[in-house]
């Protein structure tokens, strides 16, 4: 949907599901998906930036931070969620910045200015409070959140397992939903256009 003049940028191997909603300045990667009666609500000055082959779960809500000032750490408000990314069912995202190779357990908040580094799996239920830090190639629980353990080689592999299995998914609910697949919808617009010069010519 478009907010301000921005329309959210959608690959075509990206899933959108029918009842979630991806409003204003987002940016989706190749193989990412938003479920079902998700909302990622970029209506603000701020960006929303969800990763390559990352998953935004059923029912959670990304969003920015209102205002237009910076945060206390002077990056600008944006949500940032890397690569490989799985974020569970009814998550709350704001202002925060998770990188690559995570794993969000359904339920969780991640508030504000916070950082989640490559690596790291948050227990369901997890708060991780505003400016807090959780450092990479750990498993953190809690509210708020507090340190469990360092992951192991298997736990860290398993990371982009979750997420290839998820894009694997999405495939079933595409043609389900979308038979055609957003290429044919782009090939119309394609075909209207040649048909608009031809005539004007």
């Amino acid at each position: 949907m478009t907010f301000l003049g921005k329309v959210p940028f959608v690959t075509n191997d990206t899933f959108i599901a029918p009842s979630a909603s991806v409003i204003g300045d987002v940016t989706n990667w190749d193989q990412s998906s938003v479920w079902y009666k998700a909302v990622v609500r970029a209506d603000s000055e701020h960006s929303i930036t969800i990763g390559f082959c990352s998953s935004v779960g059923e029912g959670t809500v990304v969003n920015t931070l209102s205002s237009t000032g910076q945060l206390e750490t002077g990056l600008p408000p944006d949500t940032y969620i890397g690569h490989y990314v799985t974020v569970g069912a009814g998550c709350v995202l704001k202002s925060c910045r998770v990188d690559d190779l995570v794993v969000v357990g359904d339920k969780c908040t991640i508030l504000e200015g916070s950082l989640v580094e490559n690596h790291v799996i948050l227990k369901p239920g997890t708060v991780v409070m505003p400016y807090q830090r959780i450092p990479s190639g750990q498993m953190w629980a809690g509210n708020p959140a507090a340190f469990v353990s360092e992951l192991t080689p298997d736990e860290k592999e398993d990371i982009q397992q979750q997420a290839l299995k998820i894009f694997t998914s999405t495939k079933e609910h595409i043609l389900e939903f979308l038979p055609y697949g957003r290429t044919f919808v782009h090939l119309e617009e394609l075909e209207k256009q040649a048909g608009l010069q031809v005539k004007q010519g």
